[in-house]
């Protein structure tokens, strides 16, 4: 019933951006707080950063601050992930997660090369 689907990831250069989005249905979205989640080969998932109900970014790491902005929509069940300036480092499955039920989407892939 509960289902997030990420999409957006693809392919850039070394300092090129994406826009990463999950949309979700089978919960009321609207009051529930939402995380990105990434995953490089060979390395354990990690939290990129996270947003309250409201739309307030919470938690988001060293590594991506100032390049990377969290933000929903709760009309449209959304919630997205805009990166800039993306490094070799952001290459990696990239997982929107449901915080209430420690549930993740089926991920989007995010290539980035020099």
């Amino acid at each position: 019933q509960v289902r997030l689907v990420e999409s957006g990831g693809g392919s850039v250069q070394a300092g090129g951006s994406l826009r990463l989005s999950c949309t979700a249905s089978g919960f009321n979205f609207g009051l529930e707080r939402m995380s990105w989640y990434r995953q490089a080969p060979g390395k354990e998932r990690e939290l990129v950063g996270g947003i309250t109900s409201g739309g307030v970014e919470i938690d988001l790491q060293d590594s991506v601050k100032g390049r990377f902005t969290i933000s929903r929509d709760n009309v449209k069940s959304g919630m997205y992930l805009q990166m800039y300036d993306l490094q070799p480092e952001g290459t990696a499955e990239y997982f929107c997660q449901f915080e209430r039920w420690e549930f993740w989407g089926r991920g989007t892939q995010v290539t980035v090369s020099s």
